[in-house]
């Protein structure tokens, strides 16, 4: 089966992944880098729990938990009402609640985890050309995702995305490069990455920051992991 077109389900860890057409660069300056966060943040938090990140300048990885039992949160008729007032709704539109007892999910819609991923990288595409100026393809793939079925590949899949600017040169230690979630893992300051559960597949601070050290960082280890 193909990487691009396993589902994508709930309660299951995935290796999310995208690179630049012609392994062209898709992020050129800071602005870019914020850009696709801000629209992360718009559309995948609602339906994933994120572990970890890279943004390179050609590629991206992201390391997330599809969530589960999730609906929008406003109906359409909702979403309509606040188009009339004015308010933001192309952000509420993409908001998500978990369906329990309590919710009469009836009238709400149940979100495809795929369609943010693949709104994602349209809006940043749509985004970059029209800031330089180009037409066409931006990313090589809709996207592409590997499941992620035991704790060792987890593990080993959160150190080579920290690590993947050592791994091309861009840096030295993970911890030098901006454009990612290590600096949020070790930070203290509020975060919508999974952090705790983060250092707990590791012990600790200390033990996670220690493998991050002694990861593997030649080629094989692209191989191992089905990039």
């Amino acid at each position: 089966m193909s990487s691009q077109t396993i589902k994508l389900l709930p309660g299951k860890y995935y290796h999310i992944y995208n690179r630049g057409i012609n392994s062209c660069n898709v992020f050129t300056d800071s602005g870019d880098y914020e850009r696709f966060l801000f629209l992360y943040e718009k559309y995948i938090y609602p339906i994933a729990n994120s572990y970890a990140w890279v943004l390179m300048p050609n590629h991206v990885h992201f390391l997330v938990k599809i969530k589960e039992n999730l609906v929008y949160k406003y109906t359409i008729e909702e979403i309509k009402l606040f188009e009339k007032e004015d308010v933001d709704w192309e952000l509420k539109k993409w908001e998500t609640i978990t369906c329990n007892n309590d919710i009469d999910g009836s009238k709400l819609k149940v979100p495809n985890p795929s369609n943010h991923l693949a709104h994602l990288f349209s809006s940043y595409s749509k985004y970059f050309n029209a800031k330089y100026e180009r037409h066409g393809a931006l990313f090589e793939y809709k996207f592409k995702r590997n499941p992620i079925n035991n704790v060792f590949y987890l593990k080993q899949v959160l150190l080579y995305i920290h690590n993947n600017p050592v791994h091309h040169g861009f840096c030295e230690d993970a911890i030098e490069y901006p454009w990612s979630s290590y600096l949020t893992c070790l930070s203290d300051k509020e975060t919508k990455i999974l952090r705790v559960d983060v250092l707990k597949w590791f012990d600790n601070k200390g033990y996670f920051k220690a493998e991050h050290y002694r990861s593997p960082m030649d080629r094989s280890i692209e191989y191992w992991l089905g990039i």
